[in-house]
């Protein structure tokens, strides 16, 4: 079918037969469908919507765009994903706890969008770690490890790259079809047997809805198992930060706490076991819920979680020892200061998407994809709903490469926080999706 056509028929709300969206996407991989096309079908998807036959014929071809690739190993292949949030590093734990459960975990993970942060700009604050590795080292890190944390590369699904960047400069980044198929199409290209979603819904995420939510995982989860992949989604709570910090190397440093037993945030770990547990539920080493987060427990208890993130950073290139050795390995900020609210008493909500620009505007985010990040500035200390705040309680540390940026971030962190009388409530797990 001529791209025109397909273009068309969507236009005018027809369903699109998989074997012409798979020669579109084929063309828009080549080259041969213009960008003008591209932008074309992104809009017609973005009003029409899509079937779910339709959505998993986009996504499998997307899939098929690059290497896929194929796993020989002892014990399933298992991945997470998050929508993303404010001190949302639970890859970093949950990735070597589940390769402490004997499973395999080749996570593909993306760079700061927007107000959230991004899982490979918080390995970045990592000492050599490569982010970007070719897929040999990729999977022999995967086997030796059990798990590896890197970014995309032109090899898998290289067809959500050109349309993702089309829809960027279009306004079409917000169809739940597309948003669908650029997620599930790197993850289907990585060989997953198995896949758990956490979908952030709340004052710090992209879906401030629930019903926005909802229709995200529901779509996510429906067309991941339409296109083979068993896939459950949990929709969780971020109307508060996650972890209590904000900042790339600072939730790299609160993930190493965390693997070492030093710290056991309640959200952090309660949403971190329900994770895990759903992908060991699925994988089936695990019959019952009790079960399967005792196990993932255990591993931190024992310490064989903290040895498969370190056997992954240093095949990943990182410095050997850098669990037991982060506080001198990750770079400070020259300025670490607390801020204090202007009045006192309870903690009542919170504007969490402001704290993700305090850490823009500290630089440690992007206004533009060019920006460089600065890994050493963020928030740590973050307070939670339904704390008590006087003068002798700040907010959180700013840390801050000057005084022009601290001074900017703290009015930010200041506006963020809502003070009252009436303490808030906090939340970890809204719902469960099992198509």
């Amino acid at each position: 079918m001529l791209p025109q056509e397909l273009i068309r028929r969507k236009r005018d709300g027809a369903s699109l037969k998989r074997e012409d969206v798979k020669e579109f996407i084929a063309g828009l991989t080549s080259g041969s469908v213009s960008e003008g096309q591209v932008a074309a079908f992104a809009m017609a998807v973005f009003f029409r919507g899509m079937s779910r036959e339709e959505a998993v014929g986009l996504t499998l071809a997307m899939r098929d765009s690059g290497t896929v690739l194929q796993w020989d190993l002892p014990g399933p292949v298992v991945d997470k994903h998050s929508s993303g949030g404010i001190g949302d590093n639970l890859s970093l734990m949950l990735a070597p706890m589940l390769a402490a459960c004997g499973c395999y975990v080749p996570m593909i993970s993306g760079r700061g969008l927007g107000h959230t942060g991004g899982t490979l700009d918080k390995l970045d604050s990592i000492p050599g770690y490569a982010t970007q590795p070719g897929l040999e080292l990729f999977r022999r890190a995967t086997r030796e490890a059990g798990c590896a944390i890197i970014g995309q590369t032109v090899d898998l699904a290289p067809a959500d790259k050109r349309l993702y960047g089309i829809r960027d400069v279009t306004a079409t980044v917000e169809s739940v079809p597309l948003i669908t198929a650029s997620i599930l199409s790197k993850k289907l290209a990585a060989g997953l047997g198995h896949l758990v979603l956490d979908v952030k819904m709340g004052s710090g995420a992209f879906m401030t809805r629930m019903a926005d939510a909802e229709e995200l995982a529901e779509s996510l989860v429906d067309v991941a198992n339409g296109a083979g992949l068993p896939t459950t989604a949990l929709i969780t709570d971020m109307s508060e930060p996650l972890a209590p910090c904000a900042g790339n190397a600072l939730e790299v440093a609160h993930a190493c706490e965390f693997l070492l037993g030093r710290r056991g945030d309640p959200r952090v770990m309660d949403i971190t076991l329900a994770l895990g547990a759903e992908l060991l539920l699925s994988a089936g080493i695990d019959s019952d819920t009790t079960a399967a987060r005792a196990r993932l427990a255990a591993t931190l208890s024992s310490g064989k979680a903290a040895e498969h993130f370190e056997r992954m950073v240093q095949v990943l290139g990182g410095p050997k020892g850098f669990l037991s050795n982060h506080q001198t390995l990750l770079a400070p900020a020259p300025i670490i200061r607390p801020v204090h609210g202007d009045e006192e008493g309870f903690v009542s909500s919170i504007r969490t998407r402001e704290l993700g620009l305090a850490v823009i505007e500290l630089g440690g985010g992007r206004r533009v994809a060019s920006d460089v990040i600065d890994h050493r500035v963020g928030l740590s200390g973050l307070l939670g709903k339904g704390v008590h705040v006087d003068r002798t309680q700040p907010l959180c540390l700013i840390h801050a490469a000057d005084e022009a940026s601290f001074n900017k971030a703290a009015d930010i962190v200041k506006s963020a926080y809502v003070i009252g009388e009436r303490t808030g409530e906090s939340a970890t797990i809204l719902a469960r999706i099992t198509g």
